[in-house]
Order: C-alpha cells, then structure tokens, then sequence
C-alpha cells in the first residue's frame, strides 16, 4: 500500500514528494519536528506538541502557518487515507530554497512495546559524546540531531536499549530519545533545563501526575553516581511513555521492584485511556 503524506499543501505518495539537495534543511539540519501518537480518534498531548514546535520554530525563524486545527484536520484526514487505527505521527518544519518554511507530516503504524519490555525495563549505555549545554539548540527538538543519533546507534550495536548523554559539565542531560528521571527514598529526580535537555511533553506529565499524589520532584543537576546509586530510574518520551530504567552499563539500579514506576505509569496510561 502507497503511503500518503502531506507536502507543502498537497496530500501525495512519500515516493514523489522531492526536495532538492540544496535545501537549508539537507545542508544544516534547519528544521524542528514533533514525534506524537493517535489512536482513538485523539492525538496524545496535541496542544502541547504544537504549542512546543511553534516556540521552537520561532527561534529558528521558521514559519509555523498553520493554526492547530487545520494540523488536526490534516492528521486525521492522513489516518483515513492510509486505513491506519493507531498511529506514530511525524511533523517537521524545515527551511527551503526559497527562504520560506515547508510542512512534512508523515504517520506510520505505532509499534507497541510489549508488556515484557515495561516489566523488564531498559538498559542504557553512557555515551561517549556530549550535550553542551549553553548552546539555545540542546533545548529545542530540531533536525540538528546527529549527536543523539550517534549515541543511540553506539549503544545498540554494544546491546543496549538507550545511551544516558551527559552535558559538557559532566552532569546528566538526557538520554538520546527520552528524558531521564530516578527516585531516591520516594523522592523524584530529573535534569533541569538548564543542564541541556529537551522540554519533554512526557516529563511534563509525569510532574503533573506526581503533583497531583503530592509526590515531590526535584529539578537539578545530577551525577551519573546519583543515578547509580537511585533506587529506581525511568525514561520518559511520547511513544514509549513510561519506561523503567533497569541497568547503567552492568550496574543494576536498587534493588527495588520499581513500585513507584510502575505506579506512574500505571497513571499516565490512565490519562492515555481516558482522559480528553
């Protein structure tokens, strides 16, 4: 079955939608994108995705001309042409030849981690390159993507499942597709900002869900020896949602059964079911 996109104001096969290879996009990664899922006839956390690519859109003096129900409108009408149900969707904002913003939006089947995966959890690798932190791009989730790419590629070929980054202080940033948080005596940890890491929708709301049951997070900079020594650890992004994080290299982390994970995630599947 052909794949329908949509390209600039067209709904189009992905094989015939061309750029050049001189585009600002190709040549220096200008552009900035959103990675989100809908199923349920509702897209996950869609205001948020669009209100976050519209900021940082701004920053890289890219156009965002569409209003948020017309974004709507063309994912939906995308689902339908593609007879998919439940699905990953891709938007991407990107400087052209012309000097002016082009819309790519792409879906794809969703593909599901198993009940297995969230049970066993991830283990991750720490990757040998840096976010630096003081650069305004560490901040925003833009087509200059190539150190996150490296450090994912680097810790599947040595059998992990995730790279932890650390900033160019040495503290830890993120991981290379989610952001990082651990728990310490029932306490929740998690990078600030400032440390270099993405404004995630789903570390969002996971703060919301701990602020609702009155537990306490903290925003700061952390050690890798912090999060080794944490009593359980999570990855958090918007197609995965709540992932525990198990091992740092061969170091397992606790010694727990990761309840107070699994009762985040228990939550944020929750709002995936039912809330509006």
């Amino acid at each position: 079955m052909k794949n329908v996109i949509f390209f600039d104001g067209n709904f189009l096969e992905l094989e015939k939608a061309k750029v050049s290879l001189s585009e600002p996009a190709f040549l220096y990664g200008w552009s900035v994108f959103e990675t989100m899922r809908a199923y349920r006839k509702k897209i996950v956390y869609f205001r948020m995705h669009l209100e976050r690519i519209k900021r940082s859109s701004s920053y890289l003096s890219l156009n965002f001309s569409y209003s948020f129900k017309e974004i709507e409108k063309i994912i939906f009408k995308l689902i339908d042409l593609n007879k998919m149900k439940d699905v990953c969707v891709r938007l991407t904002l990107f400087k052209n030849l012309k000097e002016r913003t082009s819309i790519f939006i792409w879906i794809r089947p969703y593909q599901a981690y198993s009940d297995l995966q969230y049970l066993k959890g991830f283990r991750a690798d720490v990757s040998e390159f840096r976010v630096n932190k003081n650069s305004f791009l560490a901040n925003l989730k833009s087509g200059n993507y190539l150190l996150y790419q490296l450090s994912y590629q680097q810790a599947k070929r040595r059998g992990f499942d995730e790279a932890v980054i650390l900033n160019s202080d040495g503290y830890i940033a993120e991981a290379s597709r989610s952001n990082v948080f651990f728990v310490k005596e029932n306490k929740i940890f998690t990078p600030s900002l400032e440390c270099g890491c993405l404004e995630g929708i789903t570390r969002q709301v996971v703060m919301d869900i701990a602020k609702k049951h009155n537990l306490k997070v903290k925003k700061g900079s952390y050690t890798l020896d912090d999060l080794l020594k944490a009593d359980e650890a999570f990855l958090t992004n918007s197609l995965m949602g709540i992932m525990p994080l198990v091992y740092i290299g061969k170091h397992r982390i606790g010694k727990s059964k990761f309840n107070l994970t699994h009762f985040l995630l228990k939550e944020y599947d929750y709002l995936l079911k039912y809330d509006k």
